[in-house]
């Protein structure tokens, strides 16, 4: 059954390289849990204990604002393909914005999708495995292009006012750091 672990083993890294999907749940101190699906090629593992995606523009950014308000992040794995299992990695994270010496480090480890906003970054403390039994199965067929295609027709200049509007404070009214960059209020 379950197990926890301080870092991720090798065979930890391989589950989840081979998952074309994965959840990212935070909360703030007060106010509401956030869990969100992440697909496409934005994951990347740099060490046992260090993790980071890519984050597209969407209609919030519960995430970042709840990594500015306590830094609690956990990231979850479940195999919907081949043997059962669900790991999750619980950690502290930060935003890493465009412009920023840490942005132009990490970025190059990314393709560069259309929406990119900023990038989640997770130090690691635990990881845990468990079985995932009852986790139904389900097939891959690909991945949906209606965001990137709508990024695209958008363009930067009409996201850049998008994100202000709905990127900017978070539904418990917590600015975030893109919120901080693009001038919004608490």
């Amino acid at each position: 059954m379950g197990k926890q672990f301080e870092a991720m083993l090798p065979e930890h890294e391989r589950f989840i390289r081979r998952q074309n999907l994965f959840f990212v749940g935070s909360a703030p101190a007060e106010g509401h849990v956030n869990l969100s699906p992440k697909g496409h090629d934005v994951l990347r593992v740099f060490s046992p204990t260090e993790v980071a995606y890519l984050d597209l523009t969407g209609s919030g950014n519960e995430t970042s604002a709840h990594l500015k308000d306590n830094g609690r992040i956990t990231l979850m794995f479940v195999a919907f393909e081949g043997a059962p299992m669900i790991l999750r990695l619980y950690g502290t994270g930060r935003v890493v914005l465009p412009g920023t010496p840490e942005w132009d480090e990490l970025i190059p480890h990314f393709e560069l999708l259309p929406g990119a906003r900023q990038i989640i970054y997770a130090k690691i403390h635990a990881v845990k495995t468990s079985c995932g039994y009852s986790v139904p199965f389900f097939s891959y067929t690909g991945e949906r292009d209606t965001l990137r295609k709508w990024a695209e027709v958008k363009g930067e200049e009409e996201l850049v006012a998008y994100r202000k509007q709905k990127n900017a404070v978070s539904m418990d009214g917590i600015v975030t750091p893109l919120g901080e960059l693009l001038g919004a209020r608490e």
